[in-house]
């Protein structure tokens, strides 16, 4: 039995191809482990704030010495924190925008990645806090990014799997739906993404 944290960031709802990637994931998962509990954060619906200079502020103020609004913003980052360290196994929908992330998952990021909480330099060297956990991305993309000439454009996986991996989060598998928008791979698209989660060995 595991807690499975599935972060939702697609503005397209039940017609998002990384939501029900992610969907099949989860599906997958709840075979493989029975019983466990999946807790839904979904990010267009319960966005996080973006950073702004009274949440650098408060971020940086003591604990002792916030003001209410301080407490406030904090309590954004240390419930996102505290979602991420309760869960076994964290399925994040990674649709791509601009050849990177949503704006939504950016806000996710920067309120997870915290020095002193979710990771701390150790004579001069980076060591994450946040361990022991598996991520699953589920990205899903108009074209092809995961190889031909289109590869160097995704910004969207290379800047997660180092983000998530500078906070102790390095066990990260990708699962993609790609082609969506190509008239000749578009019908498969899905179908091919669902099929590699099937035969994935979780």
């Amino acid at each position: 039995m595991k807690k499975i944290l599935n972060i939702v960031s697609s503005a397209k709802g039940e017609h998002s191809y990384s939501n029900k990637l992610s969907n099949a994931i989860i599906d997958k998962l709840l075979t493989v482990y029975p019983g466990s509990h999946v807790k839904t954060h979904d990010l267009t619906k319960n966005p996080l704030p973006h950073l702004h200079p009274e949440q650098i502020t408060a971020f940086f103020t003591p604990e002792e010495k916030r003001s209410p609004d301080h407490k406030e913003l904090v309590s954004f980052s240390d419930q996102a924190i505290n979602d991420v360290r309760e869960a076994d196994i964290i399925v994040i929908g990674v649709p791509l925008y601009n050849f990177s992330i949503p704006s939504s998952l950016k806000a996710w990021i920067d309120h997870i990645v915290r020095a002193g909480i979710t990771f701390n330099y150790v004579n001069g060297a980076p060591v994450g806090l946040v361990t022991g956990k598996k991520v699953y991305l589920a990205m899903a993309t108009g074209g092809v990014y995961s190889d031909g000439p289109m590869k160097p454009y995704d910004f969207a996986e290379p800047f997660l799997r180092y983000i998530l991996n500078f906070i102790g989060l390095n066990d990260v598998t990708t699962f993609r739906v790609e082609g969506t928008g190509l008239p000749h791979l578009k019908d498969a698209a899905f179908p091919k993404a669902v099929e590699s989660v099937k035969e994935f060995a979780f």
